[in-house]
């Protein structure tokens, strides 16, 4: 018992000491993880004040077009770099060359991803494809399917009398164009339209190995499901990229304010109703040994196989893919023809 009283002491001490550490460090603690996160933080570039939660959509919705607003407000700020907060994701525009190639050269591998929008998932069937995914395995598998087994030279120039059969189509569509009459006048051709479909007509002889989805016309123009594939194309353009408020308040994405997915799927169901029986019908016939050589890029998509001789691509991965790549091509080569013409 004689040992009590000083076994007492000792916890209080014990626990006078432990107050004391508590207040301490409660107190010196917030100022340094202030300073540190103020050493830490780095610096944004300049830009407005953001509003709580919506950041400054509210401006850029207030004043359309998004990007003049965007240079405007640049141009009022005197700088070349800026950083607008649209809801939780910081946006950065950039009017100097010689900052762009920061970004684009010397800070590629952190600047190399893609935006997470709700359409770009639709399209790609959520991020199975290439050009839309954002950085990572999925990215790097089919980015080398692509740049070996379908965009190598040896593929460029095997598929080179397909082009060109598509090209000498262009002139005879052309030809009998010029020729018609339509409301008394003779030989209007409406070069935008003759570029999205020779455009259309090209990448699909190189996917599915054939012109129509249709009988056709002899006249060598579009028939209506090849108008209605192309304009379908054409959608998804419009929307792929299009600002859309859910992008940066994700919490908004099930209403659908903007309306863009409600137009992306049902241009994608368009799309899908033409592709999915053909590659369907394709790969039964691959399963079947009914088909043993390649013919064009579908085939080259099935027919790939992993290192257990296993399907490298599932049937998702394959119609995602021939879906954004007939989208890019198709854009791509409007625009080049109607440099061309």
């Amino acid at each position: 018992m004689e040992h009590a009283p000083s076994l007492f002491f000792s916890k209080i001490r014990s626990l006078w000491f432990f107050v004391c550490l508590t207040i301490i460090l409660k107190a010196l603690i917030p100022n340094f993880v202030q300073k540190w996160s103020k050493k830490q933080k780095p610096k944004l570039p300049p830009g407005p004040k953001p509003w709580p939660v919506v950041g400054n959509l509210p401006e850029m919705l207030a004043n359309k077009s998004a990007h003049q607003w965007i240079h405007n407000l640049m141009k009022q700020m005197n700088s070349e770099i800026a950083c607008i907060r649209l809801g939780n994701t910081y946006v950065i525009p950039v009017t100097c060359p010689t900052i762009a190639r920061q970004f684009l050269r010397e800070q590629d591998v952190t600047f190399a991803s893609r935006s997470l929008t709700t359409c770009t998932d639709l399209v790609s069937s959520g991020y199975l494809t290439t050009v839309l995914v954002p950085f990572g395995d999925q990215w790097k598998k089919m980015k080398k399917i692509l740049t070996t087994d379908l965009l190598s030279s040896q593929k460029h120039r095997w598929l080179h009398d397909r082009r060109t059969a598509e090209a000498d189509n262009l002139m005879f569509y052309v030809y009998n164009k010029s020729k018609s009459v339509n409301n008394g006048v003779v030989g209007l051709v409406n070069i935008r339209s003759v570029a999205r479909h020779y455009c259309g007509n090209v990448i699909r002889k190189i996917v599915f190995n054939t012109r129509y989805f249709g009988k056709g016309r002899e006249d060598g123009g579009p028939s209506f499901e090849e108008k209605e594939h192309v304009d379908s194309i054409f959608v998804l353009l419009r929307y792929v990229y299009a600002f859309s408020i859910s992008d940066y308040i994700p919490c908004l994405r099930k209403l659908d304010l903007d309306g863009h997915q409600k137009k992306v799927k049902e241009a994608l169901k368009v799309i899908k109703k033409y592709h999915d029986p053909i590659v369907e019908e394709r790969v039964k016939q691959w399963n079947d040994t009914r088909k043993i050589d390649e013919q064009d890029w579908l085939d080259i998509l099935i027919s790939l196989k992993d290192a257990d001789n296993n399907p490298l691509l599932t049937l998702e991965e394959i119609n995602a893919q021939i879906v954004v790549k007939i989208f890019f091509s198709v854009c791509f080569h409007e625009q080049e023809t109607k440099i061309i013409v």
